[in-house]
Formats: C-alpha cells, sequence, structure tokens
C-alpha cells in the first residue's frame, strides 16, 4: 500500500512540475525554480509538523519528490551557462534550503502552540 500511495503521490507532483515547467520556463527556469522550492518547504512544514506513516509516503515521498526535480535543475543550470548558471544554481539551492527552514520552523511552531 505504501508504494502505491508514493507512487500516486509521485504521478501528482510530475503532473504539477510539468505544467508550471511549460507554463513558466521560456527563456529562464522559473517553473523549476519555483516547484523546487515550494517543494522544499512543504516537506519542510510536514516534517516540521512530525508527519510520518501513509501521509508522509504519500505527500513527503511520493508528491514532494515529484514535484521536485534534481535532473531538471541540473541540466537547465548546465544549459544557461557559466554566468547565469552560476546564478540559477546558487538563487535555486539558497532560496530552497531557506524555504524548507522556514516550512520546518512553522511547523514546529504549530506542533509547539498550545
Amino acid at each position: 500500500m505504501t508504494l502505491l500511495l508514493v507512487a500516486v503521490g509521485g504521478a501528482l507532483g510530475s503532473v504539477l512540475r510539468y505544467a508550471a515547467a511549460s507554463a513558466l520556463d521560456a527563456r529562464f527556469p522559473r517553473g523549476t525554480l519555483a516547484v523546487n522550492v515550494a517543494g522544499s518547504a512543504l516537506l519542510g512544514l510536514l516534517v516540521g509538523l512530525g508527519v510520518d506513516g501513509t501521509a508522509y509516503a504519500l505527500v513527503g515521498v511520493g508528491f514532494c519528490g515529484g514535484l521536485t526535480t534534481w535532473s531538471a535543475f541540473a541540466g537547465q543550470t548546465h544549459r544557461l551557462g557559466p554566468r547565469s548558471g552560476t546564478t540559477y544554481a546558487v538563487a535555486t539551492l539558497g532560496l530552497a534550503l531557506a524555504a524548507c527552514a522556514l516550512g520546518f520552523w512553522v511547523g514546529s511552531s504549530w506542533v509547539g502552540s498550545p
């Protein structure tokens, strides 16, 4: 059952990633940047909330795993060339890590509040 949840979540995340990239990636990979940052924030939130088990399999592993993408990020970074690619890589990594930390902080705050 867990594998099915991961597969369903991954399918939904992948479709959303494709739609965002198709709509936003013209000359600069804004769609990929957006889904990587959003997926990182959501995953941080889930971890901060202490979500586990089947919900984490569906949303954390499946959906967030399908939504975010390392391969597209790597390919687009290379395609942008040395200057723009470096800027894109630094922006993506910095924003994604900050979004994950913010999501974790928000989730932890909700769990810890009375």
